[in-house]
C-alpha cells in the first residue's frame, strides 16, 4: 500500500501511531523549512496529506462485527479476538 509506505507505518499501526507519523512528516516537509526547494516540499506535503486521508478514510469506514456468533466462529478466545481487532490499550 503506497499510503502505508509513504507514512512509514508498520503492518499493524494504531491510530495514535498514524497521527504521529503524519504530524512528524508534515513538520519535516513543510515548505517553510525547504526554502531552497519549495516545489519539492509542497509536492511531498500534498502526497503526505493524500496518504493520510486515504488511511483515515479506511479507518473511519471499516466495520467490525460484534455479533456473538461471528466471534464464536473465530478460532480466537474473546480476549484474543478483541486484541486482534483493536490492539493493546
Amino acid at each position: 500500500m503506497k499510503s502505508k509506505t509513504l507514512l512509514g507505518l508498520r503492518e499493524t499501526s494504531t491510530l495514535k501511531e498514524i497521527k504521529n507519523k503524519y504530524k512528524n512528516l508534515m513538520k519535516k516537509w513543510h515548505p517553510d523549512k525547504h526554502k531552497d526547494d519549495v516545489l519539492k516540499a509542497t509536492k511531498m506535503s500534498m502526497q503526505i496529506n493524500e496518504a493520510y486521508e486515504v488511511i483515515l478514510d479506511y479507518c473511519n469506514s471499516y466495520e467490525y462485527s460484534f455479533d456473538e456468533e461471528a466471534i464464536k466462529k473465530s478460532s480466537y478466545s474473546p480476549s484474543e479476538w478483541w486484541h486482534d481487532k483493536f490492539g493493546e490499550r
